[in-house]
């Protein structure tokens, strides 16, 4: 067993005695190469930790009119992201090039000074720094931005070549097996999640009973119908909302009780965040001027992501960017089944929305979406039965979720063992 020392550096704790420790910038300086004149048209972006392409040529208005600009970066160049700490402090930051290819110029490119430096090993030393949380709380500025100067002086481990290049080889190893497990578990689970919506689709547009007769409902997205149900639209069944964020000069809406949510507060079935009591002090507020919308309520996002839905369980009210449909006669219509319609309509309705800088569904929009409506029986009868199947799926995933949790923390550890010598390549 190799002999270990204190670092004095908290995160990387003890490493070996014949191992150097060293700041950043001594490995690695910035790189700073302007795209000017093109040339490279080989669009490079940082994505969950991967350096991928993208197309160049695509119409998506986030890309910027020029792209001479951009950094060229090449094979073996570390990229990190380190623009809003403060708000984002899920994703992974640090990605290492496997090609010549150009980078937006608000990431950070580090190119090593020798070539006794392994770019890959220190790609895996920086990323299980950031895994680690290291970089939050470092930057400047109202969203904690952090710059080649901010970070150079970051402390790493310094092994021999020839251990870093082993070190690089069996985690290769290692993690491309963990990596084939956690795509495995995935493609389980979203197996689980197409049966799911199929499930719900044959259900709410079929019915229970595989015997009764059917008839084109002349809706595209819903195919035939039980001779017996009928299309209606959303109007005759629902009184449509449209949210506003409250109002700060109106006095009444400080320090008030009122539940008042956003499109991000609901991302998982029928879970709402509560804002709770709030003050201008906070910047927010917790009653508002605008409609409150009554418990057992289907809740959508009229923006993008279109889709999210949920039913709310107490009265509240919310911002712009949803919509809100109430009951309007409790025995026509079972909340949760037109929930589970909407839950399987979303390419269909976001069809509904407008505008040039992003689609938003308006009320008057949703007012003309047609649905099926069986009769209320019916439709208990479904709800009880997609109930039950939707949480047995939903179980499932959670099982299978929880594995790619394990798998995905089993391969931090392992990463984080190697690159600090912890764990000693045999």
């Amino acid at each position: 067993m190799r002999e270990m020392r204190e670092s004095g550096v908290e995160w990387l704790a003890e490493i070996p005695t014949t191992w150097d420790l060293v700041q950043l910038g001594s490995l690695f300086s910035e790189h700073k190469h302007k795209n000017a004149g093109l040339q490279s048209e080989n669009l490079l972006s940082l994505s969950y930790g991967n350096i991928i392409r993208k197309d160049i040529n695509t119409s998506d208005g986030l890309l910027p009119e020029s792209f001479e600009g951009y950094n060229v970066i090449d094979d073996g160049d570390i990229v990190l992201r380190l623009t809003d700490l403060q708000n984002d402090q899920r994703s992974l930051r640090v990605g290492l090039s496997h090609e010549r290819g150009i980078v937006t110029s608000a990431y950070v490119t580090l190119r090593k000074r020798s070539e006794a430096i392994n770019s890959k090993f220190y790609y895996y030393l920086i990323h299980s720094y950031d895994v680690r949380k290291g970089f939050y709380g470092m930057g400047a500025g109202v969203r904690q931005g952090l710059n080649y100067a901010g970070c150079k002086k970051i402390m790493l481990t310094l092994p021999p070549t020839d251990e870093q290049e082993s070190i690089v080889a069996v985690l290769d190893e290692k993690t491309a097996k963990v990596d084939a497990l956690i795509a495995n578990v995935q493609a389980q689970i979203e197996k689980l999640k197409a049966y799911k919506q199929s499930l719900i689709t044959e259900v709410v547009t079929k019915g229970l009973d595989p015997s009764v007769p059917m008839k084109d409902s002349g809706v595209d997205w819903i195919g035939e119908i039980p001779m017996h149900w009928n299309i209606v639209a959303t109007k005759y069944l629902f009184e449509i909302f449209s949210g506003a964020t409250p109002k700060s000069e109106i006095i009444a809406n400080w320090d008030g009780n009122i539940i008042w949510i956003t499109p991000a507060d609901y991302k998982t079935d029928d879970v709402f965040v509560s804002c709770g009591r709030r003050n201008l002090s906070e910047q927010g507020f917790a009653s508002c001027s605008t409609s409150i919308i009554p418990a057992n309520s289907i809740i959508f996002s009229k923006r993008a992501p279109i889709g999210a839905v949920a039913i709310n369980t107490v009265e509240l009210c919310t911002n712009q960017g949803c919509l809100s449909c109430v009951n309007k006669d409790e025995s026509n219509i079972n909340a949760r089944f037109f929930y589970y319609v909407m839950a399987i309509a979303t390419e269909h309705y976001e069809l509904l929305g407008s505008g040039t800088t992003f689609k938003e569904i308006s009320a008057s929009n949703f007012a003309n979406f047609v649905l099926p409506w069986p009769a209320i029986d019916e439709q208990i009868a479904m709800v009880e039965y997609l109930d039950d199947k939707c949480t047995m799926i939903a179980q499932l995933i959670a099982i299978k979720q929880k594995k790619i949790n394990k798998l995905t923390e089993y391969k931090k550890s392992i990463i984080y063992e190697y690159v600090t010598g912890k764990k000693e390549v045999p």
